[in-house]
């Protein structure tokens, strides 16, 4: 039974492009594919190991400068986008090297500040970074001879890149690793106590989000073709937690659900509600009141209660 519904959902997808009324829909498709790896990375940690980070976007963005700035020096696309995901996890490492000796409120604010640290150096390094004016690339990859100049192409470029994400998390969050992040999230002086490296653990699950935080700056910066500090922001990491926290952090399809209500009410509900950050906002109000847990865990409750009460 899941088997099929994951199928056709998966057909679903890759038959989206033709649905949808023009090319305006099919990058903003595009785009929640892109925001969805994001959040998914940033999951990682929030979800499985609880530890609520905002310094991903720094993650995102030394994805993103790094290859643009290697395109823009004559790099070939293969050479700049194994730089880029290097460079990440390289600063992933750091990151957690300075941040995993704190939890709680300490660690937000320790990745907090290196979050703005590498927006500043964005903003500031003009020699490399070319400051608020950002980094344009000429075009993007086309791999196999694939032009992903085409919306529907990148869309599935996007949507391949997506399902390859979804599957690892789903192999990562039932592996050994996996299993014993979630256990030190819960009873971390218990893992310790019974031999394993809560450190460690912790360590290894920052590099594989940090991965995935910078593939996804990778795909923004293909579909963008520009990055600039903006990226690196606050408003963008408080964006990415509130996508993950509003889907249902720890779950495989939280952050993803989150990620299209955030870019759908953005991109389609602006265009017919001026003061759409509000209703974006009330909508988050509710579900902090009415589903706590994030709209899918609260949706897989709603829809258990209802059953019941009908059998």
């Amino acid at each position: 039974m899941k088997a099929s519904i994951t199928t056709l959902s998966i057909a679903l997808l890759v038959l989206l492009p033709f649905w949808l009324p023009n090319v305006y829909y099919v990058n903003i498709a595009s785009q929640m594919l892109i925001w969805a790896v994001f959040a998914l990375g940033l999951n990682v940690l929030v979800g499985y190991a609880g530890l609520v980070s905002l310094g991903h976007t720094g993650l995102f963005g030394i994805a993103a400068y790094t290859a643009a700035w290697l395109l823009t020096h004559g790099a070939s696309q293969t050479t700049a986008a194994l730089a880029a995901l290097a460079l990440a996890v390289a600063a992933a490492a750091l990151f957690a090297v300075l941040s995993l000796r704190a939890t709680g409120i300490s660690f937000l604010m320790i990745t907090l500040v290196l979050g703005q640290i590498c927006w500043g150096i964005a903003y500031r390094w003009v020699d490399v970074t070319r400051g608020d004016n950002g980094i344009a690339i000429p075009s993007r990859p086309a791999p196999a001879g694939i032009r992903l100049e085409d919306p529907r192409a990148f869309y599935w470029a996007s949507l391949l890149v997506f399902l390859l994400v979804v599957g690892v998390v789903y192999v990562f969050t039932r592996s050994p690793l996996g299993v014993a992040l979630r256990a030190t999230r819960e009873q971390p002086q218990r893992m310790t106590t019974l031999g394993y490296d809560v450190w460690l653990i912790r360590f290894f699950a920052f590099l594989f989000s940090g991965l995935i935080s910078g593939l996804a700056g990778l795909s923004f910066l293909y579909y963008t073709k520009f990055v600039s500090p903006y990226a690196l922001s606050l408003s963008t990491a408080a964006g990415v937690l509130l996508m993950v926290i509003a889907g249902g952090s720890g779950t495989l399809l939280g952050p993803v659900v989150g990620a299209a209500l955030v870019l759908a009410v953005q991109y389609i509900a602006s265009a017919y509600i001026e003061r759409w950050n509000i209703v974006l906002g009330t909508i988050f109000v509710l579900i902090v009141l009415f589903m706590p847990e994030g709209l899918v865990p609260g949706a897989v409750q709603l829809w258990r209660k209802s059953w019941r009460r009908v059998w």
